[in-house]
């Protein structure tokens, strides 16, 4: 999975539509494997056809009371591009939920290389911040 997301300088065209752009990752019933949530997830190709701001999209694709990973493929308005993890864990969810994720946090990061930015976000209006840093613009649209 994540190396779906990763670019590479040798793809094709067809290989680039493939790519994801963001995903979401939850714990699973067991609360001890971290799972890929089923169609949580954006697709390079999706963006301009059934996805129009990708941003938009994957803000909204957060659950309101519930704590996940998410990753997300960010384009910059110079084509550079960056991963960023991002932790979430609203205000709403349960403080069991959250000391889960917090504490497997580490773990899930150890095993995706290439991370350039990581965000822990409470709210919404968070999500629109890399590495600490407000942005003003994403993917060529104003925030």
């Amino acid at each position: 999975m994540f190396n779906d997301m990763k670019v590479r300088k040798s793809s094709t065209p067809e290989e680039v539509k493939k790519r994801k752009k963001s995903v979401l990752l939850c714990l699973g019933e067991d609360k001890k494997n971290i799972i890929l949530e089923e169609a949580k997830e954006i697709l390079v190709g999706d963006v301009g056809q059934t996805v129009h701001d990708p941003h938009a999209t994957f803000v909204k694709m957060l659950p309101d009371k519930d704590c996940h990973y998410a990753l997300y493929d960010t384009t910059y308005e110079s084509k550079k591009e960056d991963l960023v993890f991002t932790f979430w864990a609203p205000e709403s969810a349960s403080l069991k939920s959250k000391m889960i994720y917090a504490s497997s946090k580490d773990a899930i990061k150890k095993k995706l290389t290439g991370i350039k930015h990581e965000l822990q976000a409470n709210c919404y209006k968070e999500v629109k911040k890399l590495g600490g840093s407000a942005i003003i613009s994403l993917e060529g649209k104003p925030l």
